[in-house]
């Protein structure tokens, strides 16, 4: 029985320091099988912050692995990278640098402006190469991720889970194992100077081989990453963390049990067949920033203002919750309007040809009762001449004769 508890100890440690944490999301994997070793929340909907950019890397590799570029091929910035805002490198509007560089500035400073030129090298616009995204984030499995844009800056519609990019660090390590070493950089030497990396889960925990970290208002501190010890590799995402530090912790906290086989020993569920899909809303973490329309309705409604309020809640999840479907059914309704216009103009035109062919018919009945009525006024107007002119000949023949015989 002591040895029982002994082995239950460790669990109710770490279940109770995870309790004094605030709402997070978290997932640690087994990165050689694959299976899901502990997760907190890793189905809920989050906004991915610059984890986003570990998708725009993932393109990155892809677009170098086919040969549509090259890590040494040189890149220019538009206007529209040049006025991304920080975390950047300050790039011009058409100052060039490499792949290379490109991906190096992404992954040690989180560069918004590098990876504008990455996604514009690869997709022509930041639009285009978001749609890029995540029809590729799709067919490898994350069914709840959307992207908007190629560097996790605030947008209301960009989401994902914690268990979709831990999926997508393992589909990283498994695809690109050349360029996967990239994630490991703590600094990265350009234009004359040393860019030291902001990832200190990277630079202080041991046997750390990357990721990367993400911020915003609405995500919290977010931490992707993954560890190598006594021949055991994890990927591990937190998600939601209050503050910085905090982040750390939890996935110091997580990389600790997992490495001490402090979960589920036996595992069941893998991280390439846990699918499933979430029709909730994002949580907006922090307190700073514009709260985004969802939050700003969802606190109205927290605090009793209403049933009108409700409503406009629950619209706006029946919003996000089609948005999938949303494209088809426009185009759906665009198609049965114009089937409408079509038939009305048949109608129309129908009507048209009726009237006309009415019309038509009247005046060729006309014609005919006219025609009838002037063969009918001439037919007695020449009985009555030929008679005339019998009568004139017969007179003629009386006188004629009359004569004669005087």
């Amino acid at each position: 029985m002591k040895s029982f508890l002994l082995f239950l100890l460790p669990v109710f440690l770490f279940l109770a320091s995870e309790a004094g944490y605030a709402r997070h999301a978290a997932i640690v994997i087994d990165a050689d099988t694959g299976m899901i070793l502990h997760e907190v929340e890793a189905n809920q909907p989050w906004y991915p912050a610059s984890l986003t950019k570990s998708m725009t890397l993932y393109m990155t590799f892809e677009a170098i692995q086919s040969g549509q570029i090259q890590l040494g091929s040189i890149l220019k910035a538009s206007d529209h990278a040049s006025r991304q805002p920080k975390s950047k490198l300050g790039l011009r509007r058409g100052e060039k640098l490499t792949t290379r560089d490109a991906i190096l500035a992404v992954i040690t400073r989180s560069a918004n402006d590098a990876a504008v030129v990455l996604a514009e090298a690869i997709g022509g616009t930041e639009d285009n190469f978001a749609a890029m995204m995540t029809v590729r984030a799709r067919s490898l499995g994350m069914n709840n991720t959307r992207f908007m844009n190629a560097t996790g800056l605030p947008n209301n519609w960009q989401v994902t889970t914690a268990r979709d990019l831990a999926l997508l660090a393992w589909r990283i390590q498994r695809d690109f194992p050349n360029y996967y070493q990239y994630f490991s950089a703590h600094e990265f030497y350009y234009k004359g100077q040393t860019m030291r990396g902001i990832n200190a889960f990277v630079a202080n925990y041991p046997g750390a081989e990357g990721m990367k970290t993400g911020f915003t208002c609405g995500s919290g501190y977010n931490l992707m990453a993954s560890a190598h010890q006594n021949d055991q590799r994890l990927i591990g995402v937190v998600m939601g963390g209050m503050t910085s530090k905090e982040r750390y912790q939890l996935m110091t906290q997580l990389m600790d049990n997992a490495f001490a086989h402090n979960y589920n020993a036996n595992p069941t569920m893998n991280i390439t067949t846990a699918r499933r899909y979430s029709t909730s809303v994002p949580p907006y973490q922090l307190s700073c920033g514009n709260g985004g329309s969802f939050h700003q309705a969802a606190r109205t409604v927290a605090s009793g203002q209403g049933a009108d309020t409700v409503r406009q809640v629950q619209s706006t999840k029946t919003a996000y919750k089609n948005s999938r479907v949303g494209t088809r059914k426009t185009a759906s309704k665009t198609k049965l309007s114009r089937k409408a216009r079509t038939s009305t103009k048949s109608v129309r035109l129908s009507k048209s040809k009726s009237v006309h062919q009415a019309k038509s018919s009247g005046r060729v009945k006309t014609t005919v009762k006219s025609t009838r009525y002037k063969k009918a006024n001439t037919l007695p107007k020449t009985a009555s001449s030929h008679k005339a002119k019998t009568v004139k000949k017969s007179k003629t023949k009386s006188i004629t004769t009359a004569k004669a015989s005087h």
